[in-house]
């Protein structure tokens, strides 16, 4: 296990999310998602354009997953992933001219000022508004070793090898105690809703929406009780018709996962 200490610059992006743009937190999970995209659309050009990744198996999607017993909020994509050079780069250090940017585009107004986090590549730092604690398990498309990057968001991080099936990426927070509102599946639905619908790749919530047993006058229960998970976004259909060869509705693709539907072609 390697332990680093975060660029002067990155450490003073952190600081800033942690005790100055407090007043919007729900942003986390937009630039977030927003990075998950990301990846998502570097995989699939590649494998559009590049021969070395014709081979890959991609099938583009982004799982959120809340586990209220744990605290835990986790954010998972299926996209390019990342190797050791990477995390040192992209979670480590931020380009200078980046951070001179952000800051000196800051305004005092907290709402503004957390809009400008996504345009200067500091949004990843946005996940310690509300956790304690994160860890990116994360391993590059083509490449055979994964990593495990960690950081309590107090100017140090670890990255060591740890194992991983498949490409991607999962960003685990473990949430500050006052900030377990992100738990609830209502408000993930809300916030993704409000600043992600656009996001043109599937995004899933482990979200279990109850049906109730139906019973018969006598009250015999004559079919059990159930639950289906949902996917969260209208750009889903979009994202269907361009890479499926099937009928789109809302109805077509309850219940199911995305790897049960056939798909057609990358996304172009």
């Amino acid at each position: 296990m390697a332990k680093h200490q975060f660029q002067t610059e990155a450490n003073q992006i952190l600081n800033l999310m942690i005790h100055s743009l407090y007043s919007n937190k729900e942003i986390f999970l937009r630039e977030l998602v927003s990075n998950a995209s990301d990846a998502l659309d570097k995989l699939n050009m590649l494998v559009l354009t590049n021969d070395a990744y014709k081979g890959v198996n991609f099938v583009p999607r982004i799982d959120i997953v809340a586990n209220k017993e744990a605290k835990t909020l986790t954010i998972k994509d299926s996209g390019i992933g990342m190797n050791e050079e990477d995390l040192m780069n992209n979670l480590g250090t931020i380009a200078k001219s980046g951070t001179k940017a952000f800051l000196e585009n800051l305004t005092g107004d907290q709402k503004r000022d957390s809009n400008l986090i996504g345009q200067f590549g500091v949004g990843f730092y946005a996940c310690f508004m509300v956790a304690h604690k994160v860890e990116v398990t994360t391993k590059k498309a083509g490449e055979e070793q994964a990593y495990l990057w960690t950081s309590k968001g107090d100017g140090e991080f670890e990255i060591e090898n740890t194992t991983q099936d498949g490409h991607g990426t999962t960003i685990v927070m473990h949430l500050n105690e006052e900030d377990s509102e992100y738990l609830d599946s209502y408000r993930i639905e809300n916030i993704i809703k409000k600043y992600s619908n656009h996001i043109p790749f599937p995004i899933f919530m482990d979200k279990e929406k109850y049906i109730a047993a139906k019973k018969d006058d006598d009250g015999k229960e004559i079919e059990p009780s159930s639950s289906e998970r949902t996917f969260l976004t209208d750009a889903f259909l979009i994202f269907a018709i361009t890479a499926f060869d099937c009928k789109i509705s809302r109805e077509t693709f309850k219940g199911k996962s995305l790897e049960s539907i056939t798909p057609r072609k990358n996304l172009k």
